[in-house]
């Protein structure tokens, strides 16, 4: 056994290069290929007992270069077929969100302009237009760090805002609201904090 981690040894050593442009030429990617020849690799190397001979080391490990790029190839279907699941699925949300528009508790309509400017200005661009807090962060001049701790707390001030308004029905995501606050009613809202 000894001797056919010797001849793996030796195999690896001398034609690493033969190797790695093996892999490369079949994957089209010099990344992916030294990616996959290190796994094959350390896989040749735990599986060198099953080596019957000497002599086919060489067309051993070759067999498990071929799987390793089958192997790779699924690998990249399914993350494709998962990407595409994925698009499919935020496409879907995406049309449900105008009809959930509706449902959702018309309290935070009247609350939000209660909020302090910098709160405000992020509730708007991220959550009502759609703006990435990245694109928001580059919009302002921001850190993305920084919009996105200033988008934490804006959410946070609108919850407890909504929770000293609405009650229970924010506890519940204010989806059929219950409260029987209209809109733009500022008589019961909290004051918003300098």
């Amino acid at each position: 056994m000894a001797t056919h981690d010797a001849a793996l040894t030796n195999l690896l050593v001398t034609r690493h290069r033969e190797l790695l442009g093996f892999l490369e030429r079949r994957l089209g990617d010099r990344g992916r290929a030294e990616d996959v020849l290190q796994a094959a690799i350390v896989k040749g190397l735990e599986r060198s007992g099953s080596i019957r001979d000497t002599d086919s080391v060489a067309a051993w490990f070759y067999r498990l270069l071929r799987n390793a790029v089958v192997d790779e190839f699924r690998h990249r279907d399914a993350e494709r077929r998962a990407l595409a699941g994925a698009a499919q699925q935020a496409a879907v949300q995406a049309d449900l969100v105008p009809e959930l528009e509706g449902e959702v508790c018309r309290c935070v309509d009247g609350l939000i302009p209660s909020l302090k400017g910098d709160y405000r200005q992020v509730l708007q661009a991220v959550d009502m237009e759609g703006l990435t807090p990245a694109r928001f962060a580059e919009r302002e001049g921001l850190s993305p760090a920084n919009a996105r701790v200033r988008l934490h707390r804006a959410r946070r001030e609108l919850r407890r805002l909504l929770e000293l308004t609405c009650g229970t029905c924010a506890e519940h995501g204010c989806l059929d609201c219950s409260c029987g606050q209209p809109a733009g009613n500022g008589g019961n809202r909290p004051a918003a904090k300098p």
